[in-house]
């Protein structure tokens, strides 16, 4: 009876959300008469995650965002999954879910990773049709609620024009922009959902991963919304990104080996071995030799400079000579091209180097194009425009963004690797995990752990970070060994980021 009594509620609320979103709908403004601008649809759910038999509700729909002078400036899409079954709902950790782009719909992270339903593919991640949905099982829904939140101009996100006037870019495209507008959202979902006596949690892929870093000290310091953890998934860290420090390009060289391994390229010494036992060697080389190196540009001893891109070729399944053609900055762009150029005539995966393709020549000096997106895109776009009308009856005439016009996109003045530091200093309670596949090609498993690294330069907090490696790439759930554990390293960081009646203050 309990649980009927539940889903009867659900279903309520359901018709009542309904009503309102017809009347919201009616009412638009007639440039944005196909734009729900403050609109919810909840349905009512059944799952068995983790062992447990779980009744939730998804709500679907539209929140606006409001400029300084309360006029309505955009309208953001989100999906809020919520247990109805498993006590108290002030007592269950919130997470509030980022994908990246910048100007990627919050669908990846969705159907393929924490959500209750994800895609269906095969145990490796590659399309499978028919297309659709199918149970997931790993989902962290049994530990916690989620909200996916797409920022504006992607999924069904807008801008909201008056009298014809499109609203300024550099109120939403650009990082700081990004972040301050984003705090604000979330404060009034939190505050219209009752949840601010929830733990809470921010998790972000890629650039997600620099916009989650910013958002945890905005909403602190804008928002007095003080967080237990967050969780970066295969960041990308711009600070690094956007210099042309001698790091980038040495950091690579564990992505190498690890892709070389894949692929069977290395030396049979170290191919024999598993690729743990090799990482941690190449690591340490990498830190203690190539950068160094590489740092000395023209005036490095030539004995030494050989000497490396000897060891750097041991490492990667290319040649002495092609790190010595870069001046041992050997670009990515080239490593994809050339891995399996003589063996197989085929390329590699930039988000991930299992992935296959098929360039029009052998030569060149890049790939054609990214065979891991084409693949990703192949399988994604029609379940999420299936699942969203079809299971949570959000229907639109809209089209869904799987990534949005956003560019050019501000970078200036980022300062998000320090504000994550300031937000975990100002907050004893926060705890931060980094989640990357040692594939990714794109945001390097070694470039996330030394953003790690540098986030804290004291070591004080040291023991208030984590790292987690994965035998894929960027979106290593794709591969359901690593869907299983990377929501189990998930579920584990949220139950360890519990503060258990502890005061948040420093001893």
């Amino acid at each position: 009876m309990k649980l009927n009594y539940t889903q009867s509620l659900i279903q309520i609320k359901s018709v009542l959300s309904l009503i309102i979103s017809l009347f919201v709908l009616s009412n638009a403004h007639a440039q944005n008469q196909k734009i729900a601008v403050d609109t919810t649809v909840v349905t009512s759910h059944v799952a068995s995650i983790n062992g447990k038999k779980i009744i939730y509700s998804a709500t679907t729909g539209t929140q606006p965002v409001w400029d300084d002078k309360g006029k309505v400036t955009a309208t953001l899409f989100y999906t809020y999954y919520k247990a109805e079954n498993l006590g108290k709902t002030e007592e269950r950790p919130l997470v509030m879910s980022f994908n990246g782009g910048p100007g990627s719909a919050s669908v990846w992270m969705h159907l393929a990773y924490t959500g209750p339903k994800i895609l269906n593919i095969d145990d490796e991640g590659h399309p499978i049709q028919p297309y659709g949905v199918k149970d997931n099982p790993n989902s962290i829904l049994d530990i916690a609620d989620i909200v996916y939140v797409n920022p504006v101009n992607t999924g069904y996100s807008r801008t909201i024009t008056e009298d014809g006037k499109e609203v300024q870019r550099d109120k939403f495209f650009g990082i700081n922009a990004d972040i301050k507008y984003l705090a604000a959202w979330l404060n009034t979902f939190v505050t219209r959902n009752e949840r601010w006596l929830s733990p809470k949690f921010l998790i972000g892929e890629s650039y997600g991963g620099t916009r989650v870093s910013g958002l945890a000290h905005e909403l602190q310091q804008a928002q007095w919304m003080y967080l237990n953890g967050v969780i970066l998934v295969s960041p990308a860290d711009y600070i690094i990104y956007d210099t042309a420090s001698p790091l980038f390009a040495a950091l690579n060289l564990p992505y190498y080996a690890a892709t070389a391994w894949y692929h069977k390229q290395l030396p049979s010494e170290l191919q024999q071995k598993d690729l743990l036992e090799i990482l941690p060697e190449i690591e340490e080389y990498t830190v203690n030799q190539v950068i160094p190196t590489i740092a000395k540009g023209g005036f490095v001893d030539e004995e030494e400079r050989n000497a490396v891109a000897e060891k750097m070729a041991y490492f990667s399944g290319l040649s002495k000579t092609d790190f010595l053609n870069y001046n041992l900055a050997l670009p990515t762009s080239y490593y994809w091209k050339e891995l399996l150029r003589e063996e197989k005539g085929q390329t590699i995966g930039r988000l991930d180097s299992r992935y296959l393709g098929i360039d029009k020549t052998d030569a060149g000096i890049r790939p054609d194009y990214s065979p891991e997106l084409t693949s990703w895109l192949h399988s994604f776009t029609p379940a999420i425009n299936y699942y969203v009308r079809e299971h949570l009856g959000f229907k639109t005439d809209l089209k869904y963004n799987v990534f949005g016009p956003v560019h050019p996109w501000d970078r200036s003045n980022n300062q998000t690797r320090d504000n994550l530091r300031q937000a975990m200093a100002q907050n004893p309670y926060l705890k931060v995990m980094y989640q990357s596949g040692y594939y990714d090609g794109a945001t390097t498993y070694f470039h996330a752990k030394y953003s790690m690294w540098q986030t804290d330069p004291s070591g004080k907090m040291r023991d208030r970070f984590s790292f987690k490696g994965y035998r894929s790439g960027h979106m290593m759930y794709l591969r359901k060994a690593d869907l299983k554990q990377a929501n189990e390293d998930i579920r584990n960081f949220i139950k360890d980021s519990d503060a258990k009646g502890v005061s948040a203050k420093y001893q």
